[in-house]
């Protein structure tokens, strides 16, 4: 599982983080499963912590050690069929001496390792190394830097697993199916043939920002502007949403086109839907929480009539 993601990795120009982790203020990037424990964490990111101007230096200087090559040796064993342990021993053997110099890339083309994955180059570039690996390397930064790495990276973790729990994916589907009801309902009722092909653009972006100033509580430019990665990535406001949030941005799809059609005017309905908005929300949020409940112990849901009993 592992090889087969890395071999995709490798196929690309670029590493871009897929999602990141907040160290003590630290941002660092991760690509990959969490859940799967298939994730690898951004050396690059966690060398600047020890200096901030030159981190490729700091990750090779941690190549050199003896006792760096050695764990890296051991891990790519156990999970790299097609490890050159020969050259590795070569390695082993040469590690710790005054002479002996280490870089990522060397590393992984000599060895055929898969443990770390790097690129060169100022955008999209950086070296990444499985969470095992990574873990090993900020210990070796700082034992408490590495507790901050780990505390974000298993928040991020669960996240990522509630996300997939509450089927995430499928609402996101379904919100994207959702958004042609909207749109066919723009096109019908506030699209008319004296406007341009840049004037029928904007009403179509500009009733997708109010739905998301209703529900966000920000417009779409506004969040790439926050977030230059991800927009560079072609992601976009709704792609962070949370389950509950895209519960309700389906509902409001919906609830606008009708809006549109009764002829109601962009502020009247604006006015509507981020009421809608915040009452479903607090009626999701309140449920959510009577499920915790109920996890934790069943009679709680029950009223004071089970707890008589």
């Amino acid at each position: 599982m592992i090889l087969q993601y890395i071999i995709l990795i490798k196929g690309g120009d670029f590493i871009l983080p897929t999602s990141k982790i907040n160290a003590n203020g630290v941002e660092i990037g991760v690509i990959g499963n969490t859940i799967d424990e298939n994730a690898y964490i951004c050396l690059t990111d966690i060398a600047k912590y020890k200096n901030s101007t030159s981190p490729a230096d700091v990750v090779k200087n941690w190549l050199r050690l003896r006792s760096t090559i050695e764990f890296l040796g051991l891990w790519e064993q156990i999970h790299n069929s097609n490890f050159k342990v020969v050259e590795f021993d070569h390695f082993k053997n040469e590690s710790g001496s005054n002479a002996f110099t280490m870089s990522p890339q060397q590393w992984i083309k000599t060895t055929n390792a898969i443990g770390i994955i790097s690129k060169s180059g100022r955008y999209g570039g950086g070296t990444y190394a499985h969470t095992d690996i990574a873990f090993e390397f900020a210990s070796w930064i700082s034992p408490e830097f590495k507790l901050y790495i780990i505390k974000d990276y298993q928040r991020l973790k669960k996240d990522e697993s509630e996300r997939k729990a509450i089927g995430w994916d499928e609402k996101r589907a379904l919100s994207k199916i959702n958004y042609h009801i909207h749109t066919d309902a723009v096109q019908k009722y506030l699209i008319t043939n004296s406007l341009t092909e840049q004037e029928k653009g904007y009403k179509f972006a500009n009733e997708a920002d109010m739905i998301n100033v209703a529900l966000f509580g920000k417009k779409a430019w506004e969040w790439r502007s926050e977030h230059p990665d991800e927009a560079k990535r072609g992601e976009n406001i709704r792609d962070y949403a949370s389950a509950e949030e895209l519960i309700i941005l389906i509902n409001l799809e919906s609830q606008n086109a009708e809006l549109i059609k009764d002829g109601l005017l962009q502020e009247e309905r604006f006015q509507k839907l981020r009421n809608i908005a915040h009452s479903q929300m607090n009626i999701l949020l309140k449920n959510k929480a009577k499920e915790k409940l109920k996890d934790v112990n069943p009679n709680l849901m029950l009223g004071d009539k089970a707890n008589k009993n």
